[in-house]
């Protein structure tokens, strides 16, 4: 009698761990994932080597997130980028002056690391399309983004999600804005 009880308890500990592996697993495919940042496109904001958290579930894009693309695109890696404009706005850079404006209005931008002066070959102004957005990274002279053909505009559907938190390093621990 003993040994059955023994038995059950055990099965009982393996069901639990099992079935606390599978709603983990769950949340982690369906409502967010942990991606490690690389590169130095998003400094000051984000250091290549950063841990963030991004909510995949239920994402909407809005002007300003800090977003994760799937690595299928054009460019080849996941990137990790800021939305500048979305479905159906306008943007322009004056690479005089550094200053990038949507729908008319300049930006204030106080993430970015220095002013946006360097040009890649995409014209502007330029409208984004409905279920496009357009991209850029917080360390300007040093992204790769929408300004280039190379990442160009992206797709809504290729956006794995919103960036909410850095997790590690644990010395600079908080919500992205």
């Amino acid at each position: 009698m003993e040994k059955v009880r023994r038995e059950n308890k055990i099965f009982e500990w393996y069901d639990s761990l099992v079935f606390a592996l599978a709603v983990i697993v769950l949340v982690f495919v369906f409502v967010c994932r942990i991606i490690v940042v690389s590169g130095s496109s998003m400094e000051p904001t984000l250091q290549g080597g950063d841990r963030v958290v991004v909510q995949s579930m239920l994402y909407k894009p809005h002007r300003g997130d800090v977003v994760v693309v799937d690595s299928y695109i054009e460019y080849g890696d996941p990137l990790v980028k800021r939305i500048i404009a979305v479905g159906g706005d306008t943007v322009d850079i004056d690479f005089e002056t550094g200053e990038v404006s949507v729908n008319g209005e300049v930006l204030d931008e106080p993430y970015i690391s220095a002013p946006t002066q360097q040009s890649f070959d995409v014209e502007f102004p330029l409208t984004v399309p409905q279920g496009k957005v357009f991209l850029m990274g917080d360390n300007r002279p040093h992204s790769t983004d929408s300004r280039s053909s190379q990442v160009g505009l992206i797709d809504e559907r290729s956006i794995l999600g919103k960036v909410l938190f850095r997790i590690a390093p644990l010395n600079r621990l908080g919500k992205i804005a």
